[in-house]
């Protein structure tokens, strides 16, 4: 059996349950693709999924939902992409009622279906790409779940973060949003307003109370819809990307996983207009993945939170299963 290098746990637990070792080489089955991973992201469902059993899964685990890469395999039945094509996505389905996948995106290779990527923006790095996928869909989702109108204004609970570094600029770029206000701590608001919002407020030193103006919309990426409410206008609508919502007016918005969201934006990003933001402790190198979950659990991250430098390995040419093509021919 091939190998490959991946970050594995065999138990629930904290980030010291991680252990770089040998996980399968994988074989893509029907429309799915076979990536060599370039780059990944980490997002808050990784630890939360590594700390309990939210999701069912079978041991071992290589968390990764996010990662950008190039086609080197592909399975029967894909259309859409060619070998070497450079493509990057969110590789886990939420919403399919099955089992997460086993194998992650920190790991060598990975398979995806080919209906959950999407061609990698030329002008964006591969560590840059790996950045977008969840959080992008995430972002676009509370919008539609909000049901927000073109010229509404708009409170983003979390402005320096992950998702609310993409639902900021989103406001007004794609959703044309008259009025945006987001908070975050005070080394960051400065940056805030850079991405697009109108004002910042720091959190550290205003209370949601002190907020005198209300908003049509509250989009709140930290869970804390219990406190931020009160920004809300009476009939305005109230969003958490957190489960449960901590208020019973807000509305939970999950994601839908697609590679056509990421399409859907590909002019945004090729115009330089939506960006892309990666905290400035990075890129995490493959072989420091604990240090990265080690500085993502301190919900201090501006942007998000990426791995790079990959170790290469050959693509295996024999001893693996399946039908399928790749840049040496049909294995």
């Amino acid at each position: 059996m091939k190998m490959q290098k991946a970050w594995i746990y065999e138990e629930y637990g904290p980030k010291e349950v991680l252990k770089l070792g040998d996980f399968p080489f994988p074989t893509p089955q029907h429309n799915q693709l076979l990536v060599q991973v370039q780059a990944a992201s980490l997002n808050p469902i990784d630890f939360k999924r590594r700390q309990r059993p939210i999701f069912p899964s079978d041991f071992p685990i290589v968390p990764g939902c996010d990662m950008a890469g190039v086609v080197i395999g592909k399975g029967v039945g894909v259309t859409k992409f060619d070998i070497g094509d450079e493509v990057y996505g969110n590789i886990q389905d939420f919403n399919n009622g099955e089992k997460l996948k086993q194998l992650g995106t920190l790991a060598q290779f990975i398979v995806v279906e080919e209906s959950l990527v999407a061609r990698k923006p030329e002008n964006l790095s591969f560590e840059e790409a790996a950045s977008l996928p969840l959080a992008i869909q995430t972002a676009v989702e509370g919008f539609k779940t909000s049901g927000f109108k073109e010229g509404q204004t708009i409170f983003i609970v979390g402005g320096s973060g992950g998702v609310g570094t993409l639902a900021v600029q989103l406001a007004k770029l794609l959703y044309g949003a008259s009025h945006v206000a987001a908070t975050t701590s005070i080394p960051k608001v400065e940056f805030v307003k850079q991405l697009g919002a109108d004002k910042v407020f720091d959190y550290t030193k205003t209370k949601y109370e002190q907020i005198e103006e209300k908003y049509d919309c509250l989009y709140d990426t930290i869970g804390d819809s219990k406190n931020s409410f009160v920004v809300a206008k009476d009939d305005g609508a109230i969003v958490d990307i957190t489960w449960p919502p901590s208020h019973p007016r807000a509305v939970y918005s999950s994601l839908t996983v697609s590679g056509e969201v990421l399409e859907m934006l590909s002019p945004f990003l090729e115009s330089g207009k939506l960006k892309a933001v990666i905290d400035p402790t990075g890129p995490y190198k493959f072989d420091d993945v604990i240090g990265a979950f080690r500085y993502l659990e301190t919900r201090r991250a501006r942007g998000k939170v990426v791995i790079t430098g990959f170790p290469l390995q050959d693509f295996p040419t024999s001893g693996l299963s399946g039908n399928y093509s790749n840049s040496n021919g049909n294995i």
